[in-house]
């Protein structure tokens, strides 16, 4: 098949596909008239490396899985390299999962610092939602 069938079916673009050939994800046969041919192995790494990308993996992340399907394995993953990736990946998101935990629990703390320093407002106003605001350059605002 040629690029564009091999994107189309790969659920990208003829543009990735010649970035992915230039780092050696993908390989770069031309025919007798000089078009690049893609087969059905060509598609299986296409689509794992897509796979890959759209849980948030960088495209040298890629590469084990793409060499052990290379290699005749039934799946990328089933390789140690990949295994390795995997574990590596998965201590990342953890990471980030601990820091977006210790950022929302700050945010949840200024919310409630923030509702209970209106409410305190609202008390000595003696205004439901606290005092009306006013305008900056004097008076009431609208």
């Amino acid at each position: 098949m040629r690029i564009g069938e091999l994107a189309a079916r790969g659920g990208t673009t003829a543009r990735a596909v010649r970035y992915y050939e230039s780092l050696g994800l993908l390989p770069g046969r031309r025919s007798g008239n000089g078009y690049r041919t893609y087969d059905e192995g060509d598609l299986r790494l296409l689509r794992q490396i897509r796979t890959l990308q759209d849980f948030g993996f960088g495209l040298e992340e890629t590469r084990p899985f793409v060499e052990c399907l290379r290699a005749g394995h039934p799946e990328g993953d089933s390789c140690p390299a990949s295994l390795v990736v995997y574990r590596r990946k998965l201590g990342e998101l953890d990471a980030l999962i601990g820091e977006l935990t210790a950022v929302r629990a700050q945010v949840a703390d200024q919310l409630v610092r923030a509702e209970t320093a209106r409410d305190e407002l609202a008390a000595e106003a003696g205004v439901p939602g606290g005092p009306e605001p006013e305008c900056e350059l004097g008076g009431r605002a609208t």
